[in-house]
């Protein structure tokens, strides 16, 4: 697996491992069970720090991208139904919120709305 840190760029290293990763894992590039190498090989083969790759790994982890099983190590996750049901996870857990601020559903989709458009680069 060869990845690649742009030591120029404004996003940070941690940050464009993962989503080298996880984009990857999309794509199908990185297969469901394959095996990654360690955090302290991958940090030493990219210069950086393990807690660098540490911190990638586990917002992977929590983004349902990779599973870590101990000695067996990080494995690609199956992302698709693991992501649709953190998506929706997150969307109830938001739903709630804005209805204990008091907001009308009008303005919490808005919210929404915009928070995405922020979030994805144009043409995604």
């Amino acid at each position: 697996m060869q990845l690649s840190v742009d030591n120029t760029s404004a996003t940070p290293p941690y940050e464009q491992i993962r989503s080298q990763i996880a984009e990857r894992a999309r794509s199908g590039e990185l297969p469901t069970g394959l095996k990654l190498p360690t955090v302290r090989a991958l940090a030493e083969q990219l210069g950086l720090a393990a807690n660098t790759v540490a911190r990638a790994y586990r917002e992977l982890e929590a983004d349902g991208v990779v599973e870590t099983h101990g000695r067996r190590g990080t494995l690609i996750a199956a992302t698709g139904d693991t992501a649709h049901r953190l998506a929706a996870a997150a969307a109830a857990e938001y739903a709630e919120r804005v209805l204990r601020l008091g907001l009308p559903p009008a303005d919490a989709l808005a919210a929404v709305e915009n928070a995405v458009r922020l979030a994805y680069p144009a043409g995604s």
